[in-house]
């Protein structure tokens, strides 16, 4: 009995298998960059963004932000918070094109605090070891080593 039980798993393994591997020959379509990046967290980093907006939680914006907890950091954490924390964001839409590559798209926010009041925004999302991240953070230092891009024109 316990082998016809044994038998009965092993041929309903190898039938879900076979029917969640496509083809060889099939050419399933690929997902829409807004789909797959919804589908790859691009999507709840946002949604985590404006979390941190309403609680006004400094440590979850730098979180989401990827950056180091750092006096930078905090400094600008806190002043984020200032403009736009604290107004109950309500999501009303959320657009991520992959539009940059596999690990970095563009993501459009437009949400409404509980006045009423309309929130647009439009920022990079990154994805790093994994982990995806809402670029908000402007003023991060350059490492030490490490000099600021310049888009002066030298002469030639």
């Amino acid at each position: 009995m316990e082998r016809l039980g044994l038998v009965a798993v092993l041929v309903a393994l190898a039938v879900a298998s076979g029917c969640s591997s496509p083809a060889p020959d099939d050419k399933a379509a690929p997902p829409s960059p807004s789909s797959s990046a919804s589908a790859d967290g691009a999507r709840e980093a946002v949604e985590a963004y404006v979390t941190a907006l309403n609680s006004r939680s400094a440590t979850d914006l730098m979180a989401v932000g990827g950056v180091p907890d750092a006096k930078w950091s905090r400094q600008e954490a806190t002043q984020i918070l200032a403009d736009r924390g604290g107004r109950g964001w309500k999501i009303k839409e959320v657009q991520i094109e992959h539009d940059m590559g596999p690990d970095t798209g563009s993501a459009r926010l437009v949400a409404e605090d509980k006045a009423g009041k309309p929130l647009q925004d439009t920022f990079t999302v990154t994805r790093q070891q994994g982990t995806w991240h809402v670029v908000v953070f402007t003023h991060q230092p350059t490492g030490p080593g490490k000099e600021p891009a310049s888009t002066d024109k030298h002469g030639s």
